[in-house]
């Protein structure tokens, strides 16, 4: 099969910022891990179920030269299809109020905008990475096309590496927060709980660092 004109004729039937963001990864150039951009994400949700719930929120900070840009942060509220009352007290996010909200559509074309094609940050990625996943489906999109790195996963491994203790298959961002000294000010909040993921990710690449061990292959595994 010719993959080239299959691709073109599927994006025909796409919008063009999905076009781009598509695009975009043919023009990706791999750069040295510090001079990376690195975008830190994530949702708040009615639920855990990707099929059934929706996100609320989204939230993003992107990380350059081991900082991370705080005049360039990403906060969306999205109109809400499904509603459930009972997890208002976790995340605090009403159907109506004052808050600005916009459509599906508009969220995923303002987040694939902000994400472009770089490396994606997340803890307990998959779930995150799995709603943003099942909403481009229902506008008929395909799926992420970033790679991404779960911060629970890597700080077992960096445990690992530094200190020789056994792979924790579990960690909550709040026992990173704990262990790193991490501020949990906006704790379930979707920018809350993106900068503080970020946070915990650079001082664990910076544990890395220190032993030299920082390397694309670590990172991505």
């Amino acid at each position: 099969m010719n993959w080239t004109w299959f691709r073109k004729k599927y994006n025909d039937n796409h919008p063009d910022f999905w076009k781009a963001y598509v695009d975009s990864f043919d023009k990706k150039i791999k750069k040295p891990i510090h001079e990376t951009r690195f975008v830190a994400f994530d949702t708040e949700t009615t639920g855990f179920d990707k099929k059934e719930d929706r996100i609320l929120s989204l939230g993003a900070v992107e990380i350059i030269n081991k900082t991370i840009k705080a005049n360039t942060t990403l906060e969306i509220y999205i109109k809400q299809a499904v509603f459930k009352p009972a997890t208002v007290k976790i995340h605090g996010i009403l159907k109506d109020g004052d808050l600005e909200k916009v459509s599906e559509i508009d969220a995923i074309k303002s987040f694939l905008t902000y994400i472009n094609n770089d490396i994606l940050i997340a803890h307990h990625a998959g779930f995150d990475y799995g709603m943003i996943n099942e909403m481009l489906s229902r506008h008929g999109l395909g799926k992420l096309k970033n790679e991404c790195i779960d911060t629970g996963a890597l700080f077992s491994k960096s445990k690992h590496i530094i200190y020789h203790e056994n792979l924790k298959k579990h960690y909550t961002l709040d026992d990173l927060c704990k262990e790193l000294n991490v501020s949990m000010a906006d704790r379930h909040t979707s920018i809350g709980d993106a900068l503080i993921t970020a946070l915990v990710f650079l001082k664990t690449i910076a544990r890395l660092d220190k032993r030299n061990v920082l390397k694309w292959d670590y990172l991505l595994k």
